[in-house]
């Protein structure tokens, strides 16, 4: 006859024991969220040296401080969206897409388009591309000499760069297209199911706000992936708290993606009609002013960077830009990865920016 060794004694302490251990545990990790708190005041937003060169309006153009002995003669402009800020391009050290092009001597400049005011929400495509773009991009033309750029265009700011490239292929000598919404007919991402006008009026939507608010994009944004963003991310951010690189990392992107602001309302009401509500670029109808965006226009040499991942412009909005172009010289890059990842990822900083960097150079 065996009898049991067990003592149930022993197990209820060891039981209350380990509470005990995981409660003073967590009861720590409150003080960490402390002092991630005050750490998160203290992010930088950008760190690679820059001094602003040009403005209008609320709008700011930066040139980054060259690094290398001798500058390349085509400068290359960075053409962010109109949805958050632009220093995501340049996040932290390791992460930063423009640190890639001044450490190879591309006089390298960004556009700040700035938060636009309650006036300005008149502002749409013609403002901004005939307007505000065009303005830039001769007075970096006038400041360097060189008689065309390289344009880069990230998100709806790759939008746009094509519609530019498209009026101006004079000005234009290589483009690069980020995560670049093209082509909206694939009517089965999110966006464009909430965009449809069987359910979203964006004319009385914008009559009623003025410019786009940007708690309604940061919601939307959110609702994209909410059980990621919502639950998944509080949680593992918790169970990283004490991985200094994790914590520095999540609130680095963390300040970046909460710091929104507002869309001028006519040329969001134009992207949602024009793009998502009736794909007029690909259809040869958009007009920018008076004049059609015909991207046949468009000669120069073509990259298309794409990310397998996002969720915010699917894979299939991109692609089919290089098929509608005039360029013989055109290709297309694409990684594992979403939508903020193709910028600031370990894999695209590691692996595609340095080839991104080679095409570029390989075309000047």
């Amino acid at each position: 006859m065996q009898t049991s060794t067990s003592n149930p004694s022993s197990d209820w302490f060891q039981a209350q024991k380990s509470f005990i251990d995981e409660t003073f545990s967590n009861l720590g990790k409150f003080g960490k969220l402390s002092q991630a708190a005050e750490k998160a005041q203290r992010i930088k937003k950008g760190v690679t040296p820059s001094e602003m060169v040009y403005e209008v309006d609320h709008i700011q153009l930066r040139r980054y401080l060259p690094k290398a002995p001798e500058l390349k003669e085509v400068p290359l402009i960075l053409v962010f969206a109109l949805v958050n800020r632009p220093y995501i391009l340049d996040l932290k050290e390791g992460r930063s897409v423009i640190s890639h092009f001044v450490d190879r001597g591309f006089d390298t400049y960004l556009i700040d388009w700035g938060k636009p005011r309650d006036c300005d929400r008149d502002l749409g495509f013609e403002e901004y591309i005939d307007g505000y773009l065009l303005e830039i991009i001769d007075e970096v033309r006038r400041r360097t000499g060189s008689e065309k750029v390289n344009i880069l265009g990230y998100c709806m700011g790759g939008t746009m760069s094509s519609m530019f490239t498209a009026l101006y292929p004079d000005r234009v000598k290589n483009l690069i297209l980020m995560a670049a919404g093209i082509d909206y007919s694939d009517r089965e991402s999110l966006l464009s199911i909430w965009t449809d006008p069987e359910y979203f009026d964006v004319d009385s939507f914008i009559h009623a706000f003025g410019n786009c608010p940007p708690e309604f994009l940061q919601a939307s944004f959110l609702m994209l992936k909410p059980i990621q963003n919502l639950i998944e991310k509080p949680i593992n951010f918790w169970e990283q708290i004490d991985n200094d690189k994790y914590v520095d990392d999540f609130l680095s992107m963390e300040t970046w993606l909460n710091d929104n602001i507002p869309v001028p309302g006519k040329i969001y009401s134009q992207f949602v009609k024009c793009l998502y509500q009736h794909n007029m670029l690909t259809e040869n109808k958009m007009r920018v002013g008076k004049r059609l965006v015909e991207l046949k226009n468009i000669t120069c040499p073509v990259l298309n960077l794409m990310a397998q991942f996002d969720d915010l412009v699917p894979c299939g909005q991109s692609a089919p830009f290089n098929d509608l172009i005039g360029s013989s010289d055109r290709q297309s890059m694409m990684i594992k990865a979403g939508h903020i990842g193709l910028a600031v990822g370990s894999k695209a900083q590691r692996e595609m920016w340095p080839k991104v960097c080679d095409w570029l150079e390989s075309r000047l």
